[in-house]
């Protein structure tokens, strides 16, 4: 899928962060925008009810766009930070549920009332362990809340970070200026539609088909990787051949479609030492991020989804 769909451009190495930029290789077809372009123009995302529900949110999307809402984003506000399970689109004029894992487990209570978006989406091991939990029954709700709590919690202890309510977005600010100073190594290039995200031996994958959303996407995406590359400074470097053995890999892994929780299938991904997610629409990928993984979901299999709790 990938090596039909992107083309590899020249990789940038800074302090054993290995990023190589992806370029579409057709036009896209379908037209949306991302969440920071929508929510201007009245797009929200609120509580599902006046009480709330943990792994449940209802989008309302009153403008003439389709809106991509990207795996992995992040929704701070309402009652406790959310993110995004899955890639959704939204159709023009829709409304409709979406199913989220909460970041920020020690609050329930409302601080605004809708919600705004997060300038981050979430470290790539994270959205890994999610998109493991989630192999077998990736719309099923609250099926990844243990291990993202799990991993937000082991985030904050391993960077140092206190936070009142153990909210994911608190490592991102207590580390906010380590972050702006690698960012400038992994500038957008013109025309980018992705990227692959190269840490020793675990990678990553993101792509949208428009070169403009993934304009808005990156430097969100980029905060995530380079997160996760602060625990890692200065080691060493993925090498390009691991990065094409990668996307080598993410192409030849085995993909099944179903339903999404909003326009188009959701695609699931799993291959040898790797797992990934994406959104078709008409034939057509819309988004795509995969992981290197040594389960690549098999423990998900068979796994019954729980309800989530709130605390």
């Amino acid at each position: 899928m990938p090596h039909e769909t992107f083309q590899l451009g020249e990789t940038v190495e800074h302090r054993g962060i290995v990023v190589t930029p992806l370029f579409p290789r057709r036009d896209p077809v379908a037209e949306y925008v991302t969440l920071d372009e929508a929510l201007p123009r009245g797009f929200r995302v609120d509580e599902a009810s006046d009480a709330g529900t943990v792994p449940e949110l209802v989008v309302h999307n009153p403008t003439d766009a389709r809106v991509l809402l990207y795996d992995g984003e992040e929704l701070v506000g309402a009652k406790q930070d959310r993110i995004l399970n899955v890639t959704v689109l939204v159709d023009a004029g829709a409304k409709l549920p979406i199913p989220v894992s909460c970041v920020e487990q020690g609050r329930w209570r409302r601080t605004s009332s809708a919600f705004g978006s997060g300038d981050h989406i979430s470290h790539s091991h994270l959205r890994r362990m999610k998109a493991q939990a989630q192999a077998a029954q990736p719309l099923a709700r609250g099926v990844a809340q243990g291990e993202v709590w799990d991993e937000v919690r082991a985030k904050q202890s391993r960077m140092g970070v206190s936070s009142a309510t153990s909210a994911n977005r608190d490592t991102f600010v207590a580390h906010g200026k380590r972050l702006r100073e690698l960012e400038a190594a992994f500038m957008l290039q013109p025309g980018q539609c992705g990227a692959v995200l190269g840490l020793g031996d675990d990678l990553c994958l993101d792509a949208v088909s428009r070169p403009e959303a993934f304009a808005v996407l990156w430097p969100k995406l980029r905060a995530g990787y380079l997160l996760d590359a602060l625990e890692r400074l200065d080691r060493r470097a993925t090498s390009v051949e691991r990065v094409f053995r990668f996307v080598d890999d993410v192409a030849a892994a085995r993909a099944t479609r179903g339903l999404s929780a909003g326009l188009g299938d959701d695609v699931r991904l799993r291959g040898e030492g790797v797992i990934g997610s994406g959104l078709e629409l008409d034939g057509e990928l819309l988004q795509l991020s995969a992981f290197t993984s040594d389960d690549a979901g098999e423990r998900a299999f068979g796994r019954i989804a729980r309800p989530s709790r709130r605390r």
